[in-house]
């Protein structure tokens, strides 16, 4: 077992700065919401991973470009724009309203004008942004979380590799602060109702696959996957690793992080989870794999 690879992460030991990270990403995640032009399923509003953290994609600024990007080694924000330009925010114990405050006030330095919406989503009771007084970091807990979205995302990119239908980047999703990524089997689904980002995220058939640290019905860092439209006998499928289960509450396959982080091969056991997890879906779906599939 690799700790290094696969730290542990209780969700219980870090919730505070996993609720603050939560709100960071927001912000910077509704800048490429308001500064990018929207590309199919939302996927121009993802952040994405990097050897030290997560950024988003080069968004325009007059001539320019500018990023912006989580570095969790150094503990930094960082805004660099295409012209030279750098500005670096602290990742520290501090207000979210403060850090909120810092990061348009270094935006309007930069000459960035970028008005984004200050209410948190997809969280229960949010808090605006601007008002928002807690504000707990650990960087040892960052760091963690950190490690684990970069081992998963190597082994969730080594399996899109293998699809060759219309298939997701593997990408962060700011909203419900998950790392995803989803296989298509070209085919419209009836349409759903709901807010229009779930209405366009299932306007086609999907399985989808991601890790996220836990929340609500799953109090635990877990991976999970479902299909979308979930087709029948989908549910009382036996998935692999034993340890995967089917979370009424959320439809959706769990397998928990422990499960992963202690096995003998950590790598070899997420990617038995998000095998057999797309292969019962998509025979049961009856997908045209011939077509989809190396």
């Amino acid at each position: 077992m690799n700790e290094g690879a696969w730290p542990p992460l209780p969700l219980a030991d870090w919730k505070e700065t996993y609720r603050t990270l939560h709100m960071w990403t927001q912000m910077v995640g509704k800048l490429q919401l308001a500064l990018t032009p929207r590309t199919n399923h939302w996927w121009n509003v993802a952040l994405h991973m990097t050897a030290r953290g997560l950024t988003t994609t080069p968004m325009p600024v007059g001539p320019d470009v500018f990023t912006v990007a989580f570095d969790f080694v150094d503990h930094v924000l960082r805004i660099e724009v295409s012209r030279g330009d750098r500005r670096e925010i602290p990742l520290a114990p501090q207000p979210v309203a403060h850090f909120y405050e810092r990061l348009m006030a270094n935006l309007r330095a930069l000459g960035i004008e970028a008005r984004i919406w200050p209410m948190p989503v997809e969280v229960p009771g949010p808090v605006r942004f601007d008002r928002d007084p807690s504000g707990a970091y650990d960087p040892d807990s960052a760091r963690r979380c950190w490690r684990i979205l970069f081992e998963a995302d190597a082994v969730m990119n080594e399996f899109r590799a293998r699809f060759i239908g219309k298939c997701s980047p593997v990408h962060f999703f700011w909203g419900g602060f998950d790392l995803a990524v989803t296989r298509f089997s070209g085919r419209l689904a009836l349409p759903r109702e709901g807010p229009a980002f779930m209405r366009e995220a299932y306007s086609h058939e999907v399985i989808s696959a991601g890790f996220w640290p836990g929340s609500g019905a799953v109090p635990e860092s877990a991976f999970y996957a479902y299909a979308a439209p979930e087709p029948e006998g989908y549910r009382e499928c036996r998935m692999q690793p034993a340890a995967a289960r089917y979370n009424d509450d959320m439809k959706i396959f769990i397998l928990p992080y422990e499960a992963v982080r202690t096995a003998n091969d950590p790598e070899r056991t997420l990617t038995s989870f998000l095998e057999s997890t797309y292969d019962h879906g998509a025979r049961l779906a009856k997908w045209n794999r011939t077509a989809l599939e190396r």
